[in-house]
């Protein structure tokens, strides 16, 4: 036997890179690598092998991103050299194919690009064939003829190529030798070269090799045990070499998908054939399990389309005597729609200002759906009416597009619903959310509540009064809404009677006001953001100066009644009979003050008439009236003139007043002729206890119009705005009525 040398590939090979950059259509970068290397190794140089320096790599933040959950390769900014982030290993990468070919794409922003690239991971000689078990037994009639042929168990290789498995090898020995299928896989059979004969040897024991095609090559071994038996004149037949069955991939466990069936014509042990898998790979006889008694496949595992589309299983019938025979079953796994499409989300600008034209990119994302056919065609929609779009790219790539103009006022942000189904007869789907948000542009000017404000003050105020407030407001953001407030200065006019506070638009009075000087003033206020370039409003502030009044409750006169009866007879109360506007004025009830009930105002009539009703609490109860004339004036001398002139004017019922009085006068003289004799002598005791004798208001006040007075009085009184006391000043009495004379006092 020659020896062989085993040297660690390390030694040979320091796992050069190959690096083969080939353009594919517009731009398509193409590398190998052996697998293996060490983590960030270096895999290329994409700044010189796209043209570009490193520093555009960094400012159009460039990235590397693999296609699928793994992320193989990481990409230096700084050096523009890529390199891989963890050591690859093909095998486990790439399980069921001889070419591994990674793909991954280079991302740029500022302008969005998308450059492909492949990576093919070259397999290196890292696994040794090894055989699913160490020792194999096999069991031979010992008349079975020179040249039968005995099929081994295969050795499996995880390498490629002309790494994996090329030979094998048995080990010298005087009744059999090798033969090497050839095919997708090798396999070797055992050669009978010489009869066996059990009663000199009953076990023959052989070694088997499997070596690859490495440098240095690599191997495994297994023991082979053959048994001898004796004589069994027939061997088990299949009734089909080769059985085809179709299994969807989402069969249940235990479903059944093929029973095989050998016969054998020999009777008792000879003839009872048992079967077994053989030559089958580890993976098969996971998702496959067999019946030995009754040859019936069933499903044991998960199948998976995506994984393995078909599989090869060999089976091997054993009678009682060790004959055997083999037949092969090919299971095709049908797609079903079993796996939704998967959104991956590559880029993403979380916020857009409202500005931004319309087709601006927002969003990049592939779709991919490992189903085959109609069950992998995949489309993307947006739910919802969204001023969104979706525009298909390359190899399942969409951008998300702004598709018309955006209005942060009217909404702030977006939550995007991306909907991605397949075209599969169950259509699965699935969603991803995104958020974009709108930042805020100075586009709107601030808005006055009222395009005017009109604000009454009284004159002779105090210094730096606040009198009111204007109010603006921005549907802005940010310092864009943040308003602030200025009077706009006119020409020719240095300085204004009222400051406002920039911040909250309050309006203060700078100096006392007299009314007498200025009525009315008007100023502009102008509103403005804190935009860049600011946006500006204006409103027109009005302010009125009102003169000071007299106000509600303030003393206009008192009426004084007196009753010549004692006792309930005596008890006077009084009450407004008549007024020119009720409302302005009201009478005490036991006291006859007359008082203003509200405040004077410039809507109120000049003169006004009261007629004050004095009644008793007798039975019947009497009464008497006393009638005041009032005047609202600004001021004593506006009064003098005011009544002079008023003065003449008789209230409409004068006249009628004037007859009952006379009326009343002839009856009363009338009266006191005839009873003149019977109380001459008594008179004073009369005029103090005379009974049912009518009250009368005292000579120096107002005497009633319809009680039996021969005349009444008035009080000419002058009452200024801001008296609080109930002081009168008599000027002289007017006949035949009195008027009352008050300080107008006009209220805005």
């Amino acid at each position: 036997k020659k020896a062989n040398t085993i040297i660690h590939p390390r030694q040979v090979v320091l796992f050069v890179l190959c690096v083969c950059v080939c353009q594919s259509g517009a731009e398509t970068l193409r590398y190998s690598l052996a697998e293996e290397m060490e983590r960030d190794s270096f895999v290329a140089n994409i700044a010189k092998d796209l043209g570009v320096s490193p520093s555009q790599l960094a400012s159009r933040k460039a990235r590397v991103v693999s296609e699928g959950n793994e992320q193989y390769f990481r990409l230096n900014l700084n050096t523009g050299v890529l390199t891989v982030k963890e050591t690859l290993d093909r095998e486990v990468i790439c399980p069921q194919s001889d070419i591994c070919t990674l793909f991954f794409k280079i991302f740029f922003e500022n302008p969005v690009q998308l450059i492909r690239g492949e990576m093919e991971v070259r397999d290196v000689n890292d696994n040794s064939p090894v055989f699913p078990e160490k020792k194999m037994v096999l069991e031979i009639l010992e008349t079975a003829s020179p040249g039968s042929r005995f099929p081994l168990e295969r050795a499996r290789d995880k390498d490629v190529g002309s790494n994996g498995l090329q030979n094998y090898s048995l080990g010298s020995n005087s009744h059999f030798s090798l033969a090497l299928g050839t095919g997708k896989a090798k396999y070797a059979e055992l050669v009978l070269q010489r009869q066996l004969d059990r009663e000199q040897q009953r076990e023959v024991n052989l070694l088997l090799s499997a070596t690859d095609g490495g440098s240095p090559p690599r191997s495994g071994t297994a023991q082979v045990r053959i048994v001898v038996l004796d004589a069994n004149d027939n061997i088990p037949v299949f009734s089909r070499e080769v059985y085809e069955v179709r299994v969807a991939e989402n069969s249940p466990p235990e479903q059944l998908v093929v029973r095989v069936a050998a016969a054998d014509p020999d009777e008792g042990s000879y003839g009872r054939v048992r079967y077994a898998f053989t030559q089958t790979s580890e993976r098969s006889r996971q998702l496959f399990e067999l019946n030995a008694a009754t040859g019936e496949i069933r499903v044991s595992g998960n199948l998976d389309f995506e994984e393995t589309k078909k599989h090869k299983l060999v089976v091997r019938a054993t009678d009682g005597g060790g004959l055997s025979a083999h037949c092969k079953v090919h299971v095709e796994v049908l797609d079903v729609n079993d796996n939704a499409p998967e959104i991956v989300l590559t880029s993403l600008t979380a916020s857009i200002p409202e500005d931004a034209p319309p087709r601006t990119v927002v969003a990049l994302f592939s779709v991919r759906d490992r189903d085959s056919g109609d069950n992998g065609r995949t489309e993307c929609a947006i739910d919802g009416d969204l001023p969104f779009s979706l525009t298909p790219t390359f190899d399942n790539y969409y951008e998300l597009r702004t598709n018309a103009a955006l209005d942060r006022e009217r909404t702030a942000e977006y939550n995007i619903t991306i909907t991605a189904m397949d075209w599969g007869r169950s259509r699965l789907s699935s969603r991803e959310r995104i958020f974009v948000q709108i930042s805020d542009v100075n586009d709107n000017p601030p808005e006055f509540t009222q395009d005017v404000y009109t604000i009454s003050v009284k004159e002779n105020n105090t210094p730096m009064l606040r009198i009111g407030k204007v109010n603006a407001t921005d549907a802005d953001a940010g310092k864009n809404s943040r308003v602030s407030y200025a009077l706009v200065r006119e020409k020719g006019k240095e300085q204004t009677d009222v400051s406002i506070n920039s911040e909250n638009g309050d309006v203060y009075i700078l100096r006392p006001l007299d009314y007498e000087e200025v009525r009315a003033f008007e100023v502009t206020v102008r509103a403005a953001d804190g935009g860049s370039p600011a946006l500006s409003a204006e409103a027109l502030l009005r302010v009125l100066l009102a003169p000071r009044s007299a106000e509600p409750g303030a003393l206009v006169a008192k009426v004084v009644a007196v009753d010549a009866d004692a006792g309930q007879n005596a008890w006077l109360s009084y009450e407004l009979a008549k007024a020119t506007e009720p409302g302005l004025f009201r009478v005490g009830l036991h006291s006859g003050e007359v008082r203003t009930a509200r405040a004077v105002t410039e809507r109120d009539a000049p003169r006004h008439r009261l007629v004050v009703l004095v009644r008793d609490r007798g039975q019947p109860p009497r009464s008497a009236t006393a009638t005041l004339a009032i005047a609202l004036v600004d001021g004593f001398s506006e009064a003098h003139l005011r009544v002079s002139e008023e003065a003449p004017a008789a209230d409409p019922d004068g006249r009628l007043t004037l007859y009952l009085i006379i009326c009343l006068a002839c009856v009363s003289v009338l009266f006191l002729a005839t009873a003149a004799a019977a109380v001459f002598v008594k008179v004073r005791r009369a005029r103090q206890s005379m009974a049912g004798s009518l009250p009368t208001f005292p000579k120096s006040a107002a005497e009633s119009s319809a009680g039996s007075l021969p005349r009444s009085y008035v009080y000419d009184i002058c009452f200024s705005a801001g008296t609080v006391n109930s002081e009168f000043r008599f000027l002289r009495p007017l006949f035949p009525s009195a008027e009352l004379v008050l300080k107008e006092s006009p209220e805005r």
